[in-house]
């Protein structure tokens, strides 16, 4: 069996360096790697060489929305022959919802109007 494609976003943004105050520039990455999602963030300073990198947290919100803005939103989209039970085992299990909030997410996946980020939809599109 081969190794899947790791698939990823990101988003570049400037904050003040944690050991100087300069201007840094940091790097926030949302990757699909091995059947997971992270978020990884990497700062560099120009100014003093202070550079720290944090790999594996979770993406947060106001991040993901900078990604979508950034990217645009990926599509899932789900043929409607496909098998009802089955989609929503991988969409209650991937998304956490309960059985009412699944039923309204299957008809945007059939109909092509669940989006997300690339990494969120390529992680529930491995799953189907």
């Amino acid at each position: 069996m081969g190794t899947e494609q790791v698939v990823f976003e990101s988003v570049g943004y400037s904050a003040g360096c944690q050991e100087c105050g300069a201007e840094s520039e940091c790097r926030g990455v949302q990757a699909l790697v091995d059947g997971s999602l992270r978020w990884d963030t990497e700062t560099t300073c120009s100014a003093c060489g202070f550079a720290v990198a944090a790999c594996g947290g979770d993406l947060p919100s106001e991040w993901r929305e900078k990604l979508l803005l950034a990217h645009g939103a990926a599509r899932l989209r789900v043929d409607p022959s496909a098998g009802g039970v089955a989609v929503m085992r991988v969409l209650r299990a991937g998304l956490g919802l309960g059985l009412t909030e699944v039923r309204s997410v299957l008809r945007e996946v059939v109909s092509g109007a669940h989006s997300g980020t690339l990494p969120e939809m390529e992680l529930l599109a491995r799953k189907l």
